[in-house]
């Protein structure tokens, strides 16, 4: 191991094995992936499911993170994006979000899974106003 990461440890979690933690939407179950233990608070990766699809759009909002990684693992998610891309993930794709980028979810399959990485572990979220020339949500 190198000198650089000591004080990181292997973390193996299984699917049953993963704690259900609270997170930042209510129709999404979350799964802790323990990256942030082994990282010594580096990364974070967990897993997020759909309940029954989206409710209601995320509205606008923005990550305080270096970068957000997203790997769609079954269903689909409908993302849009101050750049005025609106992009539809689906299961197999990966999308990389450089941090302070203003997003909108606005709508999920039932059986939307996607694995969610953030550097460093703490991400936050800060809701924003609607970037000129973008919609609410739909």
């Amino acid at each position: 191991m190198t000198a650089g990461n000591k004080n990181q440890k292997l973390i193996h979690v299984t699917r049953n094995s993963a704690t259900r933690i609270p997170g930042r939407r209510e129709f999404f179950t979350y799964r802790d992936l323990r990256t942030k233990e082994g990282s010594v608070g580096r990364m974070h990766a967990q897993t997020m499911a759909a309940i029954k699809g989206m409710t209601e759009p995320t509205g606008w909002h923005y990550h305080e993170c270096e970068s957000q990684f997203l790997y769609i693992l079954g269903g689909w998610i409908d993302m849009e994006f101050e750049t005025g891309e609106k992009i539809r993930l689906s299961e197999g794709d990966s999308l990389y979000i450089p941090g302070g980028m203003r997003h909108n979810e606005t709508a999920t399959s039932d059986d939307m899974e996607l694995l969610e990485i953030s550097i460093p572990s703490v991400m936050g979220t800060v809701p924003c106003e609607v970037p000129e020339g973008m919609s609410v949500g739909d």
